[in-house]
């Protein structure tokens, strides 16, 4: 029987321009994003995630009030986060908030736990940064005795360091099925890969600069961890930025502007050096962006699902100022076209092997 493969799409509610290039409200961007859930789940897409961050450029601090809203509109997409900064939140209040989406969707909220890459959320919440590391980790271990213990008679018994322990405690409300779909958000580190699979949870491979391929030691190593473990084997998921237009040189003329404008911001945060055309060219040959026509994308993330033998591809469609109908187009043409056609050339290639 030929593994289930899944595909999502993120967006981290970008303030996109309207027809003039002026900047849209962050209220606008939210009404947006909620427009452009609801036609994944027309044209057939499986997943749909929103990030979270806490800064001018993105509108969505609170995925799961976004994620509610969809809910009440579709039938089938799944929804989730891209990722939920777990560091600088409470997991109590995360489990309860997405055990909320769960509910108003009829079972098909999911969780993306991550500690971002921005860090914002931190000193806005009153954390220390120099706490990154620990914050994480034992909010982790929390959480996840919440998802394992919840629907026990006994409820949740844990103990940490930062907060007081929980004895035989419910928390509410309840998922109907008992728990929800966990996965864990990994740049690439390979302790990041470990960890994941000693907590038992799908991981999702963020994959934003080279070529995917270079991530096969880590598809590996995630693996090769639940073997030494002796538990199942959960699915492993890459998310990636790209772009779908009607053929290959819109895409690259639509989407350039916006993409540089996002990233070179970015990087003058960082430290980076403003991105050129020679590059961008490079990640949309070689590298990480998925972007073209259906063909051309669709292609590329048939290569990806071989090379790293994904269970889930999720595309983050959405770029800064990239506009509104751009992005509504673009996810049409993933669920019409780059989907069935992806899943096609998958099916040719296991014949002819």
């Amino acid at each position: 029987m030929a593994k289930h493969l899944d595909f999502g799409l993120d967006t981290f509610g970008d303030v996109m321009a309207d027809g003039e290039g002026r900047p849209l409200t962050q209220a606008q961007a939210l009404r947006n994003v909620v427009e452009q859930g609801v036609l994944a789940d027309e044209v057939g897409v499986d997943f749909f995630a929103v990030g979270e961050h806490h800064r001018d450029d993105y509108a969505i601090s609170a995925p799961e009030v976004v994620l509610a809203a969809i809910a009440a509109r579709t039938q089938r997409v799944r929804l989730g986060s891209a990722v939920t900064v777990l560091s600088s939140d409470d997991p109590i209040r995360v489990y309860q908030r997405f055990a909320t989406v769960d509910a108003i969707s009829n079972g098909r909220a999911e969780i993306i736990l991550g500690r971002g890459s921005f860090t914002e959320s931190f000193p806005l919440f009153g954390f220390n940064l120099d706490d990154y590391e620990t914050l994480f980790t034992e909010k982790l271990d929390l959480f996840t005795h919440l998802l394992r213990e919840n629907a026990s008679a006994e409820g949740v018994n844990w103990t940490g360091n930062l907060r007081p322990p929980l004895v035989n405690q419910h928390v509410y409300p309840l998922p109907e099925s008992g728990t929800m779909k966990t996965w864990i958000g990994v740049g690439g580190s390979p302790e990041s890969v470990v960890r994941a699979a000693t907590y038992g949870l799908p991981m999702m491979l963020a994959i934003i600069g080279g070529g995917a391929s270079r991530f096969k030691p880590y598809a590996e190593l995630y693996r090769k961890a639940f073997t030494q473990l002796g538990t199942p084997v959960q699915p492993l998921g890459v998310h990636s930025p790209g772009y779908i237009a009607d053929t290959d040189e819109a895409a690259r003329e639509e989407f350039f502007p916006a993409f540089k404008a996002n990233r070179d911001r970015i990087g003058r945060e960082r430290g980076w050096p403003p991105i050129g055309r020679e590059e961008f060219e490079r990640e949309v040959t070689v590298g990480s962006l998925y972007l073209g026509s259906p063909e051309t994308v669709a292609r590329k993330i048939a290569r990806t699902v071989r090379a790293l033998d994904l269970d889930h591809f999720d595309l983050k469609y959405s770029a800064g100022t990239l506009g509104h109908a751009q992005a509504m187009r673009a996810i049409e043409l993933y669920g019409t076209r780059v989907i069935p056609r992806v899943r096609e050339i998958l099916a040719e290639e296991k014949a002819e092997a």
